[in-house]
């Protein structure tokens, strides 16, 4: 008669425990890194997007962002109006009505201004967690879930001689983690230098003319996918 061997029940359970082990240690960073890809990828196709937006109006209406006034009722109007025309808005709302839906950004502090360069714009002490309204007063959701957060009535003659504007992305809208992409932790003493191996939602902007670019250090390493250091100028004329 033959004998045939097999695993015990006990065996089974064991080895099941051991992968289920594994699979916990390792599915939240799998995950992070899934959606960090999703992020840089949605960052760079938001800066398109509103590249796109601000060329077309040009195209058809011969004005860009340094004709802006801030005044839907005087001379060329407000940012809110311009995308409104030239890309796929589904909603426009004040920061404060998205706060009071559950909208809670978190900011990076400092490590926005990692590897600054000489014409980031400013953006204010008023940005803190407990009072997001310091992003901007006005936010319009596309179609795609993102969501472009800036001062409608700040946003205006909008140029590289004179005044740079800015504002914020939030890539996924309000879904979370509504987290400001920020610089890697330092190893060494080398403070100039940036890298984000996994970014989050919320990129600082700055726009001026025909022109939308990161506005930190963290931003210019994810669009240009570095994860080693984000020291390399603009690919305008900054």
């Amino acid at each position: 008669m033959k004998k045939f061997s097999a695993f015990t029940l006990a065996e089974v359970l064991i080895t099941l425990g051991i992968i289920g082990v594994v699979a916990a240690m390792t599915m939240p960073t799998l995950i992070n890194q899934t959606n960090g890809a999703q992020y840089r990828a949605a960052f760079k196709k938001e800066l398109s997007v509103i590249s796109q937006a601000v060329t077309l109006n040009v195209a058809l209406e011969d004005f860009d962002f340094s004709d802006l006034t801030g005044d839907d009722n005087s001379g060329v109007g407000t940012l809110s109006k311009l995308l409104q025309n030239r890309a796929n808005v589904v909603r426009v709302a004040d920061v404060s009505t998205i706060k009071g839906e559950g909208y809670k950004p978190i900011f990076a502090g400092d490590d926005r201004k990692q590897a600054p360069e000489t014409n980031d714009v400013a953006i204010g002490s008023t940005v803190t967690d407990s009072d997001p309204t310091g992003m901007g007063t006005k936010a319009i959701l596309f179609n795609d879930g993102s969501m472009f957060i800036f001062d409608d009535t700040k946003v205006k003659a909008c140029s590289e001689t004179g005044t740079k504007c800015s504002g914020w992305f939030d890539v996924n809208g309000m879904k979370g983690p509504n987290k400001e992409t920020k610089c890697d932790p330092k190893t060494g003493t080398d403070d100039g230098n940036c890298s984000v191996k996994i970014p989050t939602d919320i990129f600082p902007v700055k726009f001026y003319d025909q022109t939308i670019l990161p506005n930190s250090g963290a931003g210019r390493a994810v669009l240009y996918d570095n994860g080693n250091t984000a020291t390399r100028a603009d690919s305008s004329s900054d």
